[in-house]
């Protein structure tokens, strides 16, 4: 009787689904880094996001209950780039001795005069996800990084890393074609936060915004006068808010100049699961259309 409860109890041990067992616990420190890692790790892992959501990365305070979330995970993916500097502090606080996974790493990184900085200071830009072939990499480094902290489900991880670097590829290949529609002339776009450079250089877009890299900095009134001058002198017909920023200074851009709102880009987050960019493809799904609609205004 014993040994065939024993032998029923291996029975069933073996026959539960992979799923069954223990998730690895992953920490990723926005909501883009969330997404990517969730399109990878599927059901082998849970992943939980500090900076949520429509949440800007740039001005977050972690708490007391962020550092708990470190302090029983096996993983922590940072941005690096200087947009989430906060997380070295967290981890000191939080007593993680894990592994944490700079995602941008071996993007080569873009650098630019900060506006409104009181030295013209030159700062790193953290925004590298804009450019898809750089989300390429952050998926490889993120695969990678899941397989050597869970290697039972690495053969998963990567191929389901295979599968959404596919995707980007395409993605990538189509938002060449819907810019390329844009005479070189008109694509200059108007943004609340220098948040597209990588985007720019990857898709031949010039941005313009009143605020600098990092939505801390405020522009001075010389700056915004002289962007207000431009959009005048080059007939630049729309504008754009951001979802992690006030919307009120390009609302009074706009009304300055006469352009108008041409809808909300994603750029630092996300949007909630029921908004229009739940997920990372998602957010060029809803901005190049946008852009390249107001682009043709121009």
């Amino acid at each position: 009787m014993h040994k065939f409860a024993l032998s029923l109890l291996v029975t069933l041990f073996l026959a539960m689904p992979a799923g069954a067992a223990e998730k690895i616990q992953v920490v990723a420190s926005f909501s883009i880094l969330g997404d990517m890692a969730s399109e990878i790790a599927g059901d082998k892992a849970d992943i939980r996001v500090l900076v949520g959501p429509n949440g800007d990365a740039h001005s977050f305070e972690p708490t007391p209950a962020d550092a708990r979330k470190l302090s029983d995970s096996k993983l922590v993916l940072v941005n690096g780039l200087g947009l989430d500097g906060w997380m070295e502090r967290l981890v000191a606080a939080s007593g993680y001795t894990g592994p944490v996974v700079v995602a941008s790493r071996r993007i080569e990184p873009r650098t630019m005069i900060e506006q409104g900085s009181a030295n013209s200071e030159t700062v790193t830009d953290p925004h590298a996800w804009q450019d898809l072939s750089n989300g390429v990499v952050y998926v490889s480094n993120i695969v990678d990084a899941l397989a050597k902290a869970d290697p039972a489900n690495a053969a998963e991880y990567r191929a389901r890393g295979e599968r959404y670097i596919s995707k980007l590829q395409t993605l990538d290949a189509d938002i060449r074609r819907e810019i390329a529609k844009v005479p070189p002339a008109k694509r200059r776009v108007i943004t609340s936060h220098d948040a597209f450079g990588y985007f720019a250089g990857a898709y031949g877009v010039e941005f313009l915004a009143p605020e600098g890299i990092s939505t801390e900095s405020e522009p001075s009134a010389t700056d915004l006068a002289r962007l207000i001058d431009q959009i005048k002198r080059e007939g630049i017909k729309t504008l754009f808010i951001e979802n992690i920023t006030d919307p009120r200074m390009i609302k009074m851009i706009a009304a300055e100049t006469g352009a108008e709102i041409g809808g909300t880009l994603f750029s630092d987050a996300i949007s909630p699961p029921d908004g229009p960019a739940p997920h990372y493809v998602d957010m060029f799904a809803n901005n190049v259309p946008k852009l390249v609609a107001a682009m043709l205004n121009n």
